[in-house]
């Protein structure tokens, strides 16, 4: 089946766009990838949506939050468009589309994750059928909705060394651990560049921190790292997940821009290496996907924190800023099959699980 995924990550930077032929097992053929950028007002916009849901006991409706979730459609039917004609491919030509929406709020522990985006109204703007609501049954069934990827990981690391770790670096961080026997274990090991970014707004005028160049040039202050890692849940067994709101600035206030990057990025390091600790073996390897894996200083943190090799997955044929994007369109067709997306290792749902709402055009 010929497969369109979209996600619009935790980096609130834009939509990534992907064509993947696929039978929703162990056929994985890319075959076109766009990213479109959002503009500086949307994701304003965004960030906002994202604070007021945060606060909110439960979905419903904020008129900022549907207002943003019209345009967030609108966006991704524009995503999509794109990426039709850049493989020249019509929208008869494809099958599924994988849609993950942006997630506003992730609170598991309530029993709810949202994720804002009409698949209805993508279905019919293509006539395509629409995957969508991808994590919600994991999380109504007691599991954390969080990470997906596992499963297309799995897929796609048939045939690398094992134990095996995918590590995706977006705006928070989640790590893929594949056994021997294909065993599955994934969970969030924090932040990623979330909180970096937020600081090179704040702190430097600048939209993220290019390579690692600012944290290259600052100090790490351990005694706030410290404080930092001591937050409870870094103790906390997987699986297990994390929104972006969860963590602030507050413990790098009056930090120069240089040392709160580099100790930001610290943070993402040791995180990382906490979370590896938590494993039943030490993974051959670490392979990264997402736009993380282009920050240099993160890069070399992760290998000095972790002791291992830690290597983009650029390096393996794979296109490491289109990784999540496939795996939605995988994901949408194994949930058309009624094949499952979750399992107990990899979101601490009871039992293997499909998962998503199918959304087909009137």
């Amino acid at each position: 089946m010929l497969a369109i995924g979209l996600m619009s990550g935790t980096s609130r930077d834009g939509i990534d766009a992907a064509l993947l032929r696929t039978d929703g097992e162990t056929v994985v053929e890319p075959v076109g990838f766009h990213a479109m950028p959002y503009h500086e007002g949307f994701r304003i916009r965004l960030t906002e949506a994202c604070t007021r849901a945060m606060d909110m006991d439960a979905p419903g409706f904020e008129p900022l939050i549907a207002s943003v979730e019209a345009e967030l459609t609108q966006l991704h039917v524009e995503a999509v468009s794109d990426l039709l004609a850049r493989t020249g491919m019509q929208a008869e030509d494809i099958d599924v589309i994988g849609f993950h929406g942006h997630t506003v709020a992730h609170r598991p522990e309530r029993g709810w994750t949202w994720q804002i985006g009409n698949g209805g109204e993508l279905a019919g703007a293509f006539g395509i059928p629409v995957v969508d609501s991808l994590r919600v049954a994991d999380v109504a069934a007691g599991g954390q909705g969080a990470p997906l990827l596992p499963v297309y990981h799995r897929a796609l690391a048939a045939g690398l060394a094992r134990p095996a770790a995918v590590l995706n670096l977006g705006g928070v961080a989640n790590i893929t651990w594949i056994g021997a026997d294909d065993r599955l274990i994934a969970f969030d090991t924090g932040m990623a560049s979330g909180l970096i970014d937020n600081w090179m707004q704040a702190e430097a005028n600048a939209d993220f921190d290019a390579g690692g160049a600012t944290a290259a040039t600052g100090r790490v202050h351990e005694a706030v790292l410290a404080h930092m890692l001591a937050n409870p849940w870094f103790d906390e067994p997987p699986p297990k997940s994390i929104d972006r709101e969860h963590f602030t600035l507050d413990a790098v206030r009056g930090l120069s821009p240089a040392d709160g990057a580099a100790t930001l990025t610290a943070f993402t390091a040791r995180s990382v290496a906490r979370g590896i600790a938590l494993l039943p073996e030490k993974p051959v390897a670490v392979h990264v996907a997402g736009g993380g894996r282009h920050n240099g200083t993160m890069m070399r943190m992760l290998a000095q924190a972790t002791g291992l090799e830690v290597l983009g997955v650029d390096r393996l044929g794979w296109n490491g800023d289109g990784v999540e994007a496939e795996g939605f369109a995988y994901m949408a067709v194994r949930s058309l099959k009624g094949l499952p997306i979750s399992f107990p290792g990899t979101t601490g749902c009871p039992a293997p699980m499909t998962g998503g709402v199918v959304h087909r055009p009137e």
